[in-house]
């Protein structure tokens, strides 16, 4: 009998965001393959679990991968997580999920925190449809054919930033894709969590007074028709307004952004949403 594969999802900030079934099957498993063993001792410590470690990380996936799936073949239970979030998505993973798919090992995902999805849950931007692009290309000329090439995706688009790059990739967003309503979310789920949105140009200028720290997330507003031509501004105040844990200011700054009207007006708007009185 060979073993399984869990691909665990640990938490992007705030340790508490693990799951129930997440800690017991970390608890359970004979093997956990993590992206930096360092990183993650720290979260295993915390959760008093004590298992053999392995790195598995981009430049070492082909040889840790060989060994990892030698383990399952042998019927040992591996986990593999990532430093934060859900493994494979824009982290290492996915070889080793199709290596253990060609031999027939199960496959078992154990849901929990991803980035993309907490950033766009409460950016107030259109969630019905959107795009996960990962990281742009990191060379300027790259980057740019790039953002030319999924200007035209429709619904909202999701992209992963390093700080040190976060200002000349939103400089190449607004050249290449104008000037786009954008929520830049950063540091989801910790102390200092923070979500600026407004035009490329407005979030530039409110960048200046940020710490610029860890991995960010830029979501940008689907181009062509505005929301306001597509959803009553009624709707519009009602979905935004009740986005959990969204400030008013911030919703109405989205709402004014989106529909048009001025910010008093939207914050108006906001206050009597959640008063029930809209």
């Amino acid at each position: 009998m060979t073993g399984t594969l869990y691909i665990i999802a640990t938490p992007i900030g705030n340790l508490e965001d693990i799951t129930y079934r997440a800690v017991r099957i970390l608890g359970e498993v004979d093997l956990i393959a993590a992206e930096d063993t360092r990183h993650s001792l720290k979260l295993l410590n915390h959760l008093n679990i004590s298992k053999p470690m392995t790195s598995y990380f981009d430049h070492n996936q082909q040889l840790k991968g060989e060994r990892i799936i030698q383990a399952l073949l042998q019927g040992k239970s591996v986990a593999l997580i990532s430093d934060a979030g859900t493994p494979c998505i824009s982290d290492p993973g996915y070889q080793l999920v199709k290596a253990a798919l060609s031999h027939g090992i199960k496959v078992v995902p154990i849901p929990g925190a991803c980035a993309a999805v907490a950033a766009l849950s409460a950016s107030g931007l259109p969630s019905d449809v959107f795009t996960f692009a990962g990281f742009p290309p990191s060379r300027q000329g790259k980057r740019r054919t790039f953002l030319s090439d999924i200007s035209a995706l429709p619904g909202t688009v999701i992209l992963y930033e390093a700080p040190h790059r976060i200002q000349t990739t939103l400089a190449d967003i607004r050249e290449i894709m104008g000037e786009r309503l954008i929520v830049l979310a950063r540091e989801i789920s910790k102390i200092f969590e923070q979500f600026l949105c407004g035009t490329v140009s407005e979030v530039l200028e409110d960048m200046k007074s940020c710490s610029l720290k860890g991995e960010m997330v830029i979501m940008i507003a689907p181009g062509g028709k505005t929301e306001r031509e597509t959803e009553p501004i009624e709707l519009l105040v009602a979905r935004i307004a009740n986005e959990e844990n969204l400030p008013a200011k911030v919703a109405a700054k989205n709402i004014s952004e989106i529909s048009g009207i001025s910010k008093t007006e939207a914050y108006s708007m906001v206050l009597k949403a959640r008063n029930g009185r809209l």
